[in-house]
């Protein structure tokens, strides 16, 4: 059973997005929230697969409350989706940046929502490479002062690992990695993950904003 912690300050939407997964058999709303404040108190309490999270809310915002998620060592196995209004927002590409797992329009379609829950449940990351990539050629290196010079952890990494670290930040699945590589797809899973370790990053949305501050993959290179 995969459990859901709804985070949102309108009622109405957190009513329609209880009903529309509350009636699938595996997934089950076990908390909800009108603010991020309540958000991170509701996630410690219940320690929930995956959080549903508004990005603009009253008090404490969805962005302080995914880096509060994403920094606390209890919950390491929580994932967040952020909700938005807007695929090419800002505020999206921050919450990817302090630990957001990827993001949902409010207005997808509701097969849509089912399956980026179980997706991200099942450690998956990235919901939508396409658009995330988007979000990230966008506002990545944006006048931020960030540095493209590539961290030191990349050392760590084989040229095999930095190489598949590459295909991910271009959107590809494990498959399309190992269609392009000549390896299975269980070897090409075994690299992401190897890589995610080594960098210390959540899942592969990290990888993907990882592989744009380090300089790897630029804004504007990828249509």
């Amino acid at each position: 059973m995969i459990s859901v912690l709804l985070a949102d300050d309108q009622l109405l939407v957190r009513a329609g997005f209880r009903a529309l997964l509350n009636a699938e058999p595996d997934i089950e709303v076990v908390a909800e929230a009108a603010d991020g404040l309540e958000a991170v108190t509701k996630a410690q309490q219940t320690r929930p697969d995956v959080v549903l999270m508004d990005i603009r809310m009253p008090g404490v915002d969805g962005l302080e409350a995914t880096r509060r998620i994403a920094a606390d060592p209890a919950l390491t196995e929580t994932r967040v989706v952020i909700l938005t209004t807007f695929e090419l927002d800002e505020y999206v590409f921050e919450a990817l940046r302090t630990g957001a797992s990827g993001f949902l329009v409010k207005d997808t379609e509701p097969v849509e929502l089912i399956r980026g829950v179980r997706a991200v449940a099942a450690g998956d990351g990235l919901l939508s490479p396409s658009v995330t990539r988007r979000v990230i050629g966008e506002f990545a290196g944006g006048g931020t002062g960030r540095s493209a010079t590539p961290p030191a952890t990349l050392d760590q990494l084989t040229d095999r690992e930095r190489e598949v670290l590459v295909l991910v930040a271009e959107g590809l699945s494990n498959d399309e990695i190992a269609a392009r590589l000549v390896i299975s797809p269980a070897t090409a899973k075994t690299h992401v993950s190897r890589t995610m370790i080594k960098l210390g990053v959540r899942d592969r949305a990290q990888l993907v904003v990882y592989a744009y501050e380090a300089g790897l993959i630029r804004p504007g290179w990828l249509a």
